[in-house]
Parts: structure tokens; C-alpha cells; sequence
């Protein structure tokens, strides 16, 4: 079990960007760790959120858990990018903003790299989400910089991510 997380960065949206990104991470860790709290100032009420690993474009699958207050869901994807659940927008609940964690084991090894979401679209209405997803990057590079987007929609000043390395000694 994990007894050393150590915060590697932290990003705070100044309301100008379309992502958060990390680079250069060091790989001295044996895990990461990403905790997001994100809301983009488009107009509607949710967005699809989005993780990118090293630039890459290719190779990620997964399989989402979903449930919207009404109905439960399980999606197969195919993307371009790793699927991490929904984004609050303007139409949702004022001054709510998703909350995300994302794990990814063994980010420096030389093995496809697996990556597990859960995360929350708090929002005062009929429809909320609580996700869950489990992704593979298949890929035996290390990850040395990954990005969180949603949409490409501009983040709401105070959006934050930070970065955390694990070690298992």
C-alpha cells in the first residue's frame, strides 16, 4: 500500500485556458495521482471531460459506469482521448464545480498504461452524475505529461488540478 504521496504540481485556470497541463514529470514515482476540481464558462449545462497522456492522439479504449439521478449507463469508448465523466457548465448549478480523481499505476514502467476515474457533476437538478471509468492506454511509453480538458471549453477562473506522485517505500 502507498505511504508517500507528494504533490509534484498544481495548476489554478486563470478563466483564459482551454486545458491544464502538466510536463516534464519526473518519473521517480512508482504511481500518479490527479485531483480536479473543473467548470468551463460555455453555455450549456455539462461537457465531456478529457485526460491526454504525452500528446498522444491513439490507443485509448474504456468502459464507463454511469448513473444521472434517473437512469444507470455502461459505455464502451474508443477515443482520441482517455474519457474521465462530465464537466459543469454555465447552465448548471452556480459556483459548482466537477470533482475528479484519476489514478494511473505504474506510469513509468514499459507495460500499456491503465487508467481509473471516479468522478461527481454536482448539480441542483433533475440531472447529476457520478462516474466511474476504467481506460487503457495502450502504450509502453512513460508518461512524462498529460492534459485535462473538457471540450476545449475555456475553464472558469479557480479551476484547479494537482499532480501527485505516489512511492510504495
Amino acid at each position: 500500500m502507498a505511504n508517500t504521496y507528494e504533490l509534484i504540481a498544481s495548476v489554478t485556470a486563470n478563466g483564459s485556458q482551454t486545458s491544464i497541463d502538466f510536463s516534464s514529470i519526473p518519473q521517480t514515482y512508482t504511481d500518479l495521482l490527479v485531483k480536479v476540481s473543473i467548470r468551463v464558462t460555455a453555455g450549456g449545462a455539462n461537457y465531456t471531460g478529457y485526460l491526454t497522456l504525452n500528446g498522444a492522439t491513439t490507443s485509448y479504449t474504456g468502459r464507463d459506469v454511469m448513473g444521472n439521478g434517473s437512469a444507470a449507463s455502461s459505455n464502451l469508448r474508443n477515443y482520441s482521448q482517455i474519457y474521465i465523466g462530465e464537466v459543469n457548465g454555465a447552465a448548471s448549478t452556480s459556483s459548482t464545480f466537477t470533482n475528479k480523481e484519476i489514478y494511473i499505476p505504474n506510469y513509468a514502467g514499459s507495460n500499456y498504461k491503465s487508467v481509473s476515474t471516479d468522478s461527481v457533476f454536482e448539480n441542483n437538478a433533475t440531472t447529476a452524475y457520478a462516474q466511474l471509468e476504467a481506460a487503457l492506454w495502450s502504450n509502453t511509453a512513460a508518461i512524462t505529461s498529460l492534459s485535462i480538458n473538457a471540450e476545449a471549453q475555456t475553464l472558469v477562473s479557480g479551476s484547479t488540478v494537482y499532480l501527485y506522485g505516489i512511492k510504495n517505500s
